[in-house]
């Protein structure tokens, strides 16, 4: 018979976050009561869960009964509508069904040349850096090489301008959301400086993207280019034969966006600091380079000559995975581990920890990309690694994702080599996703 899951009480979990912080005081509750533990905030039930076998109960076993309900709220109202990270039911599945040709393995690979033609102008900018000796903010390179190639896959644009604009709108309207989803439900009709930032952000987007969509309507289809935008608007329901109207496809577009950089530059960020921190890591990635391209410029076909580098990437995902928690909602009553999960419950499926968990980890806060040798990944829990969640609903991208880090981290590396700043210590903080609180201050060094 199933019990009520332990945890702390309300006033113990608010002066353990505002000490610890979420995610430190989260890792000492799961120390504390285990793989599954309970939290209630006013009138909300919260069931966290860090088990391999909760993520697969969750995303595979019993996912009809697991929806993106209450808990993504802030999303669909504040960001991105009814778009594909949001919906739920049969609008769900029909876009997952239109969208997911446009990012199987190969249909990604048509923007490999793309990738690596922003690596190379971000190599040229690096290395004035270098010379000069300047110190950057990597978060800040990583998130303008990502925005752009976005921006480019999704629409041809690549104006520095666009660019900008369109990186700080995601900026201040992600600032609202997770505002929300943190519980800081402040009215977005008061006049504060972030909501007023909101808003014009919003509105810029909106913009932006309808400007965009009502010029690719006043071209012919034959002149239409090959990017993400043109293969939606084509896009036809092969049970109903049904397009996305506008709004759909404008609440798509904004979703494909936010997904499509932010995440991708947070996990090219900590792959930085996890070379610059360590040495022997960079000494055998730099080997790897050096032998597989000596020097020239890698392609797809270079990249299953690079494993040593994908398996830096992978580990980056793992130890620091940027989406450090996702959210299900319980549509009836469940339980999970002998533990009751109400109906109306948010069940909070930690990555962050499961990537941590000693029964399926050795050594697990070690950064060790020999963990992704394909038989030490084949002898793990199918579940004990999920960077972009799991199951049907894993996230659409994540072969965009990886094809990206993957190619951007042979570019740069190849050429660069990074340092921290003298005295810089990380220190991991949650705003939404995983981040550094004082950004990531570094040197470039040509190699």
């Amino acid at each position: 018979m199933s019990r009520r899951a332990p945890g702390p009480g309300l006033l113990k979990f608010m002066r353990g976050v505002r000490k610890h912080g979420l995610i430190d005081y989260v890792g000492q509750l799961w120390r504390e009561y285990g793989d599954v533990f309970h939290v209630r905030i006013g009138p909300k039930r919260i069931v966290c869960v860090m088990h391999p076998d909760a993520v697969a109960h969750v995303n595979m076993d019993n996912r009809r009964n697991y929806e993106k309900r209450a808990s993504y709220d802030a999303v669909r109202d504040f960001l991105v509508g009814n778009g594909i990270v949001a919906s739920n039911g049969d609008l769900w599945r029909r876009q997952r069904r239109l969208m997911a040709p446009f990012y199987t393995p190969k249909a990604i690979q048509t923007y490999a040349d793309m990738m690596v033609r922003d690596g190379v102008r971000l190599a040229e900018h690096w290395g004035q850096y270098a010379e000069s000796g300047a110190e950057i903010d990597m978060h800040e390179e990583m998130t303008m090489v990502t925005a752009s190639i976005i921006l480019k896959a999704m629409f041809s644009k690549e104006s520095h301008e666009s660019i900008l604009q369109m990186k700080d709108a995601a900026g201040k309207m992600l600032a609202i959301v997770n505002d929300r989803m943190m519980g800081v439900p402040v009215p977005t009709w008061l006049p504060t400086k972030k909501n007023r930032g909101y808003h014009a952000a919003r509105r810029l987007s909106r913009e932006v993207i309808q400007g965009l969509i009502a010029e690719r309507k006043g071209m012919d289809e034959a002149d239409w280019p090959d990017d993400l935008l043109s293969r939606m608007m084509k896009a036809r329901d092969e049970e109903t034969g049904r397009g996305m109207d506008d709004q759909l496809l404008h609440d798509e577009t904004l979703t494909i966006y936010f997904a499509g950089h932010e995440t991708t530059a947070r996990s090219l960020t900590f792959a930085w600091y996890a070379l610059a921190t360590n040495p022997a890591v960079t000494e055998r990635l730099h080997e790897e380079l050096d032998r597989v391209l000596g020097g020239r410029l890698p392609t797809v076909e270079d990249l299953r000559q690079l494993p040593y580098t994908l398996q830096v990437v992978k580990e980056v995902l793992r130890l620091y995975p940027a989406v450090t928690v996702y959210a299900r909602d319980a549509v009836a009553a469940d339980e999970i581990g002998g533990y009751e999960v109400p109906a109306g419950s948010s069940v909070l499926l930690w990555s962050y920890y499961t990537h941590r968990h000693p029964d399926f980890w050795e050594n697990p806060e070690t950064f060790d990309p020999d963990r992704w040798t394909r038989e030490r990944e084949s002898e793990r829990h199918n579940y004990a690694y999920h960077p972009f969640a799991a199951g049907p609903r894993v996230c659409l991208g994540n072969n965009f994702s990886l094809l990206e880090s993957h190619l951007l981290l042979a570019v740069l590396a190849s050429r660069f080599d990074v340092q921290l700043r003298p005295g810089y210590r990380a220190r991991w903080i949650m705003d939404g996703t995983l981040g550094l609180a004082d950004g990531l201050p570094m040197s470039i060094t040509a190699r």
